[in-house]
């Protein structure tokens, strides 16, 4: 059983989509996956409900209290539980290959594992003697006004860094949240935005924004934030497809 979609989209990367008797009501991919049984979403989780599966191995991450709500019920009844943190691109491939073991399919995660690795090597040498561009990305907007940015200590800021980018916002460390005029100080050579192309030009249209440098020459993308925030195989395609997209700007 698989709780988060990360969680899930790392057990069908070493062939076992059929093994899942369970998942959370947030997972959407692989679409095979999508009609298994939830127990529980973002108001928590069932105990009951995973129990009622009879699962061998239940796979969770500290996300949204899964693993306060269940690690412990499932110690009680026997069930074995792995908790996931996805702190950096090493931590998800090594999650892959720990999963392999506790599953009994060992060698299908290292082979996978060595699969990203390699591709991360390859895109590392790709972007080794290129410019680094200072990047922001955004991931999401608050009610407040503030906006939610990539720190360069997560997964996703590694992902950043192995594209061949660096952080145009500086000094952080826990709290992805900043304010507007933060991100226009920062003045980045590039910005992201994990979303609808819609909600981007939106925002940029605010007040301000058009003096970013970013914004003055063209530089603004949308990303997939199935690609970017959920830490996993397909993190390697968005890295990939923002690395290409760079060595085309560099060419300008």
């Amino acid at each position: 059983m698989t709780i988060f979609s990360s969680n899930t989209e790392l057990v069908c990367a070493i062939g076992l989509a059929d093994r899942i008797v369970g998942i959370d009501a947030m997972t959407r991919y692989p679409e095979e996956i999508a009609s298994r049984r939830h127990v529980g979403g973002r108001l928590g989780f069932s105990v009951d409900r995973v129990v009622e599966q009879n699962p061998d191995l239940v796979i969770v991450t500290p996300a949204r209290q899964a693993a306060n709500q269940l690690v412990e019920p499932m110690r009680r009844l026997g069930v074995p539980v792995v908790v996931l943190t996805s702190r950096n691109m090493v931590e998800v491939i090594g999650n892959i290959r720990l999963i392999g073991r506790a599953t009994g399919r060992a060698a299908e995660g290292e082979a996978v594992a060595q699969g990203l690795e390699k591709r991360i090597a390859d895109v590392r040498a790709g972007a080794e003697h290129m410019r680094r561009p200072r990047v922001v990305m955004i991931t999401g907007k608050l009610g407040n006004g503030l906006l939610l940015v990539a720190r360069p200590n997560t997964y996703t800021g590694d992902a950043l860094g192995i594209a061949g980018t660096e952080p145009a916002l500086v000094g952080m460390r826990t709290l992805a949240q900043v304010s507007p005029e933060a991100i226009l100080a920062a003045n980045p050579d590039l910005l992201l935005y994990a979303g609808k192309q819609e909600d981007l030009d939106d925002l940029i249209s605010r007040p301000g924004w058009r003096e970013m440098e970013a914004i003055k020459r063209g530089r603004t993308w949308t990303v997939s934030r199935a690609e970017w925030l959920i830490p996993g195989p397909r993190t390697l395609d968005g890295v990939e497809r923002l690395a290409g997209q760079l060595r085309n700007l560099r060419g300008d």
